[in-house]
């Protein structure tokens, strides 16, 4: 029995190719909101990490009535890092637009979320977007989205998937390109034609799967889901399974659906429809909302295991405790444990110390998302550099590898290459973008994407652009050399002045300005050689009794190198850390007094 009331559908698309625009435009034809509202730009990016970076990392719920059918729109991260997000939404959905740029075409992050798509039998209908773009190729385009569905070995049903044309900028939508339209109409009608309503019985005993879980300031803890049976109500006793299978009871408190962008409440919600509900306060992803006389599991929710792996701790420098308001290892410990009720791909562990916490995540991204946010929130830690977790099997050493795709000027392909086979990446393909771009495809160990970024970007003067998506485990490719150049270290604690500066500067790169605080231990540069060198970046000039007004103002420095939290995530070595605090991102050696250093140089145990 189908529930034809609703249709249940994920939009996958890469990062950039205007998944977000396409729900705005969907959303404002389908009369959600009024003539005179003022409505922002990319409206479903509600946080503000996500409208600074232009990426979904949250999955969120809406929905849009085309005549009496409710279509729930599940906007799903593109980015591969958040492989958890992805997983749970498309199992609360039918069907997935299949969202692609006309110039850009097929993607890494793409090919990841559609296969997961395909795995669960979700019907996809391919949409084309930005097909009034300078430059775009439509037909390849389609081709190659053939071609990746013949990769991801789906049937020849799927093969013969709808394909609907796309300008979300302008709110329009056509299935033969040479009959332009002036809306979103031909789109709305391949929804509710292909894309099946969701199945269930509605006289059963309920059951609900648990997709994901928020915190609401009024009502506590909510739980949100698609309800697989029967019916779920205001009020109702329930009983919850575990992941291990165990019962406990419990009652729903206020129910909630989707009506656009707004969570409306309800006294009942019917097979079929996704709800949000509160008053199960311990409810977790992954768990079962069954009826309280006969409970039912539903498969509990997998997810792909973690790739990376980072130390957080208590901030321990000289500095500690001048931005923060959360310094102790009992709140970083409370954060990161309530993190990982939400962000299932996460892993945390304790240490030997209780200042120290292993963090597991899913790719550099999905980690430096965790830090910024624990940052914006107020919080001083110091974290390690991300290192890869390998696995055995049968006695040998296996890594994880990434499939790599970088755009690139056609003249930078050499050097590129030479890079990228310095860390261990193999060529697989590559293909021309029109004149003078090419993507090149490369297989390479996760280790040698650490840092990998900010070197293309460099090379290419910032017209690189570089995706990746995890491949499997394979053995192990052997050592790659890590950063080329020592640093320079702080001699002292201070305030960096012009003339110590000005002198430290003929050594190598500079990362501070002139007045910056620093302590001893801390980075302050890039030598130009291997080894680390430690400068005195405090000192002052000796005063003579003769004047001289041009000597300081012939002192000149270069524009210092700037990092972002990603670029020094990448930066640091083994023995370094990152020291975050809402105000500051300083690099240091984990062990700041220089005889503390020699000591261990000449005692590693």
């Amino acid at each position: 029995m189908h529930n034809k009331m609703f249709r249940n559908i994920a939009i996958i698309a890469h990062v950039d190719h205007g998944k977000t625009t396409l729900v705005d435009a969907m959303l404002k034809q389908s009369g959600i909101f009024r003539e005179n509202q003022q409505v922002a730009e990319r409206v479903m990016d509600s946080n503000d990490l996500e409208k600074e970076r232009g990426i979904t990392i949250l999955a969120k719920n809406t929905s849009v009535r085309y005549g009496d059918i409710k279509i729930n729109i599940v906007d799903t991260p593109g980015h591969s890092d958040f492989g958890g997000e992805v997983e749970r939404v498309l199992k609360m959905v039918n069907g997935v637009l299949l969202l692609v740029d006309a110039f850009e075409g097929t993607m890494p992050q793409t090919r990841f979320v559609l296969r997961k798509a395909l795995q669960l039998n979700l019907k996809p209908i391919v949409v084309i977007n930005k097909v009034d773009r300078a430059g775009s190729r439509v037909s390849e385009v389609v081709d190659e989205v053939l071609e990746l569905f013949i990769d991801l070995e789906a049937s020849d049903e799927l093969l013969d998937s709808p394909i609907v044309y796309t300008s979300a900028k302008e709110g329009t939508a056509t299935t033969d390109q040479a009959i332009p339209t002036k809306n979103m109409q031909p789109l709305f009608d391949a929804i509710v034609k292909y894309i099946s309503p969701p199945a269930g019985d509605f006289s059963g005993p309920l059951q609900l799967l648990v997709n994901n879980t928020e915190y609401d300031n009024f009502v506590g803890r909510m739980g949100l889901g698609c309800v697989k049976r029967g019916r779920i109500s205001a009020g109702q006793q329930v009983s919850i399974i575990g992941h291990d299978g165990a019962l406990r009871q419990g009652r729903i408190g206020a129910l909630y659906v989707y009506e656009g962008l707004e969570r409306v409440e309800v006294e009942e919600a019917l097979c079929g429809e996704i709800v949000a509900f509160s008053g199960l306060e311990d409810i977790k992803i992954g768990e079962t909302v069954a009826c309280k006389d006969q409970p039912e599991q539903l498969e509990p929710i997998t997810v792909d295991e973690p790739t990376l792996k980072m130390a957080f701790m208590v901030n321990d420098s000289p500095f500690a405790g001048q931005d923060g308001k959360h310094l102790t290892s009992r709140h970083l410990r409370a954060r990161l444990f309530k993190e990982m009720e939400k962000n299932v791909s996460l892993r945390v562990e304790e240490r030997d110390s209780p200042d120290v916490f292993q963090v597991c995540g899913r790719g550099e991204l999905h980690l430096s998302i965790l830090i910024e946010t624990m940052r914006r929130e107020g919080f001083e830690l110091q974290v390690s550099k991300p290192e890869v977790i390998f696995q055995w099997d049968a006695g040998r050493l296996m890594e994880p590898i990434e499939l790599l795709m970088v755009d690139i000027p056609e003249e930078k392909m050499g050097a590129i290459m030479e890079i990228i086979g310095a860390r261990k990446g193999e060529m697989t393909n590559m293909t021309s973008l029109g004149p003078d771009q090419i993507r090149l495809e490369f297989k390479v160990p996760a280790r040698g994407l650490i840092g990998l970024r900010s070197l293309l970007l460099s090379e290419t003067r910032g017209h690189g652009v570089m995706s990746h998506l995890f491949l499997g485990y394979e053995p192990y490719k052997g050592d790659i050399k890590e950063r080329y150049q020592g640093v320079l270290i702080a001699f002292e604690s201070g305030e960096a002045s012009l003339y110590g500066l000005h002198s430290a500067q003929e050594r190598g790169v500079l990362f501070i300005n002139p007045g910056d605080k620093v302590y001893e231990g801390m980075i302050v540069g890039e030598h130009s050689r291997e080894q680390d060198l430690v400068v005195n970046v405090c000192k002052k000039k000796h005063l003579t009794n003769i004047r001289s007004s041009t000597a300081e103002a012939a002192l000149r420095l270069d524009e210092p190198r700037q990092f972002s939290l990603e670029e020094a995530l990448e930066y640091i070595g083994i023995d370094e850390l990152l020291e975050v605090t809402p105000k500051n991102l300083r690099l240091r050696k984990r062990l700041l007094s220089k005889h503390e250093r020699q000591r261990s140089l000449k005692n590693p145990g």
